[in-house]
């Protein structure tokens, strides 16, 4: 949704940070001008240095982990079990074959191959169904979904039950996974996405009518306080804003 895309680009950081130091720099002789002007700066250097992500990302994970351990029954044992495993879609990848003149195909990327692998091991472990979500993102050819249960099938040997291919978030994910689990008589399910995303989905997933005990994907350990993770790097900013992104949604899908 292109209102989405905007709200993201302004809000997360850091291009409303260099945003916001654009327009100081045309403001910088007057003193509110070089205040703005430091504090953007101040705001990518912080941003850039790789404990603030790390500990932005560790976080979540932690909250995804408090999130497994209550959901699954330890502290509030449930009679109710899973009847199914639902695995978030994250990304696809367009594929252009060298020198043959063959079109492009999509794949699933990195983050999304992480949680069909995931998804496929608890398959085996439990032998719930699967549904996948995920829908068309940006201008690719193929819905996230549609991909992910293809590799499932073909590369792991566990084709997906259900595809949902309409959603373009995480709350249209929970909203059209509850539609379709519902009509199956499912009200409780395996959630399999990152351990950073895992709070807000299983919020969405909630305020969808679902339960969602968390299976998170890849829970990292607690960022060490090296010295080296206070060295500003350009790839700090990617996970920097993962995390940003992350804590600005699960802000505003409270409110929701």
């Amino acid at each position: 949704m292109v209102v989405n895309w905007i709200a993201t680009v302004l809000l997360v950081p850091p291009f409303n940070l260099a945003l916001l130091a654009a327009v100081a720099f045309c403001l910088v002789r007057r003193r509110a001008g070089r205040a703005v002007l430091g504090v953007a700066i101040a705001g990518l250097l912080v941003l850039a240095l790789p404990i603030v992500g790390d500990s932005l990302i560790a976080a979540l994970e932690r909250r995804a982990d408090a999130q497994a351990t209550e959901l699954s029954g330890a502290v509030q044992p449930s009679p109710v079990k899973p009847g199914a495993i639902v695995v978030l879609g994250a990304e696809v990848r367009l594929i252009q074959p060298p020198l043959t003149g063959e079109a492009a195909s999509a794949d699933i990327g990195p983050l999304s191959l992480e949680r069909v692998r995931a998804a496929a091991a608890l398959y085996r472990r439990t032998g719930l169904p699967i549904l996948v979500s995920g829908g068309v993102v940006g201008d690719e050819p193929v819905a996230v979904g549609t991909a992910m249960a293809q590799s499932l099938a073909q590369d792991f040997a566990a084709p997906p039950r259900w595809v949902e291919t309409r959603s373009r978030d995480t709350w249209e994910n929970a909203r059209f996974s509850a539609e379709i689990l519902r009509a199956a008589g499912i009200t409780k399910v395996y959630l399999v996405t990152h351990a950073w995303h895992m709070p807000r989905a299983v919020l969405a997933f909630q305020r969808a009518g679902i339960t969602a005990v968390p299976a998170p994907v890849r829970l990292d350990a607690w960022p060490p306080l090296d010295w080296r993770r206070f060295v500003p790097g350009a790839s700090a900013w990617q996970v920097s804003y993962f995390g940003c992104h992350e804590w600005i949604g699960l802000a505003f899908y409270s409110l929701r």
